[in-house]
């Protein structure tokens, strides 16, 4: 039982503070280094990371206790949340604007909730429901005012599909199910297993997806090259840490206290989140909308704790 009333709920909201910094990390390494080399480079770190942890609690470094059928769903779950997940949503960025992809990825929560619903048999409240619903609205409020250098020519359009080409909106579609549907296979896997053991079983995947995937892009010599990049290094190691290593790691520990739809959602705010530092340190101007977007998805967060 966890010592403090919604934990899970809690946790679910450290989490996001996590991936925001994971976020401007990353971010930044990825004009650098490029995001496929970034998601290999992030997942080995945190592999390191979390087998030090593991050998240090359990006198392993390797998560031997987990059972086959454990291993079975963690790894199926950091196929589709870590490969294709985020294969999917850095692919986006090749068609549509990162902003349009976090407004798609604002639908990973959802997605979570109704696996969450078909697989684990998870219910909601009426409250908890709203919370979502306002709480997306919050994000979807500050994604869609989001300007960016390259859209500032573009004509607003309330039509997605007369704006934007349909194979990036499916391909950040892909990243939102496989976060979703990653989330849920996680707590189906993890049972009553370590979550930092169980982060590592979906990290191992991740390793050996994105792997394969640089030695038939041709890729090998570039991602060697990458190690040179020490400034890029620094980035994707404070992003490691914050991600795959902590935030992956406190969400498996968030769903093993409350409801996937609902560490989702609460995890969902990132884009929220991300706005105080663009203000403090990359001098970003803020919109009303955005300010407004704010207090709703707060407001939203807020009803899990009533």
């Amino acid at each position: 039982m966890p010592f403090m009333p919604h934990f899970g709920e809690f946790t679910a909201l450290l989490v996001a503070f996590f991936w925001t910094i994971t976020a401007l990390s990353f971010s930044r390494a990825s004009r650098s280094i490029g995001s496929l080399h970034v998601n290999l480079l992030r997942l080995l770190l945190a592999f390191i990371f979390l087998g030090v942890l593991l050998l240090v609690r359990t006198g392993s470094f390797l998560p031997i206790q987990n059972s086959t059928s454990s291993w079975l769903w963690l790894s199926l779950s950091g196929l589709i949340g870590f490969v294709v997940g985020d294969y999917c949503l850095f692919k986006s960025y090749e068609y549509v604007s990162a902003r349009i992809s976090m407004l798609v990825m604002a639908l990973a929560p959802p997605i979570a909730a109704i696996t969450g619903y078909f697989i684990l048999k998870e219910t909601f409240t009426l409250m908890n429901l709203g919370g979502m619903f306002i709480t997306l609205m919050g994000i979807a409020l500050v994604v869609l005012d989001k300007p960016t250098a390259d859209e500032s020519d573009e004509k607003p359009s309330l039509s997605f599909k007369s704006s934007y080409p349909i194979r990036g909106l499916l391909l950040a579609l892909g990243g939102a199910a496989g976060q979703g549907v990653g989330l849920v296979l996680s707590k189906l896997g993890m049972q009553q297993y370590d979550p930092f053991a169980s982060t590592q079983i979906r990290v191992i995947t991740g390793i050996i997806g994105f792997s394969i995937i640089i030695i038939l892009s041709g890729k090998i010599k570039n991602f060697r090259d990458a190690f040179k990049n020490k400034p890029a290094i620094g980035l994707v190691t404070l992003g490691a840490i914050f991600g795959p290593f902590l935030g992956v790691s406190l969400s498996l520990l968030s769903i093993k206290y409350t409801s996937t739809g609902i560490a989702s959602t609460i995890m969902a705010i990132v884009p929220v989140l991300i706005i105080p530092p663009s203000i403090l340190l990359f001098k970003e101007k803020v919109t009303k909308k955005e300010i407004i977007g704010a207090i709703l998805a707060v407001l939203g967060v807020a009803l899990f704790f009533i």
